[in-house]
């Protein structure tokens, strides 16, 4: 188990005293070590702070592509409503201009039965004006017919064989 409490730097493991004993570990090898642990550590920490600063980047990243796909989110969002706002509005003009198309027509069929009424009023009055008229042209030629006829009778005085005057 690694106590999180101790760290050990490069520094430490090269500046580290092994005391010296009788006996004990040969110096030049235990300084090679020392050094080649410390270089090992050093390679480590340099490729954890690479490591460190490339978490920290797609941490940055990742915040922004969260705050990205939000804004991508509230647009699509806002988006629908608007799409389903303009279909609603355009189906309620819709139905207003064929209410006012259904008026308009209902307008101008009324506009056209009074217009047959007046015109076949005028045919009406027409047909009685004619029906008037040619009872006046009977009577006019009846009367003239009684006027020919009785113009076609004897003249006083006149024969109608030789059409000279008796007397």
């Amino acid at each position: 188990m690694i106590d999180e409490a101790f760290h050990l730097t490069p520094l430490d493991v090269r500046r580290y005293d092994f005391g010296r004993a009788f006996r004990g570990y040969d110096p030049a090898r235990v300084d090679q070590f020392r050094d080649q642990v410390a270089e090992e550590m050093e390679r480590l920490a340099r490729i954890n702070q690479d490591l460190d600063a490339k978490a920290r980047s797609f941490h940055e990243q990742l915040r922004s592509f969260r705050e990205r796909d939000k804004a991508l989110n509230d647009a699509l969002v806002s988006a629908q409503q608007l799409r389903a706002e303009m279909r609603e509005q355009a189906e309620r003009e819709a139905q207003l201009i064929v209410r006012e198309a259904h008026q308009e027509a209902d307008k101008l069929v009324d506009m056209g039965k009074a217009e047959l009424k007046k015109l076949e009023d005028e045919v009406e009055a027409l047909a009685r004006s004619q029906r008037a008229f040619i009872a006046q042209m009977r009577g006019l030629i009846a009367r003239q017919m009684s006027e020919i006829d009785a113009a076609d009778g004897p003249i006083a005085g006149v024969s109608r064989k030789t059409g000279t005057e008796q007397g």
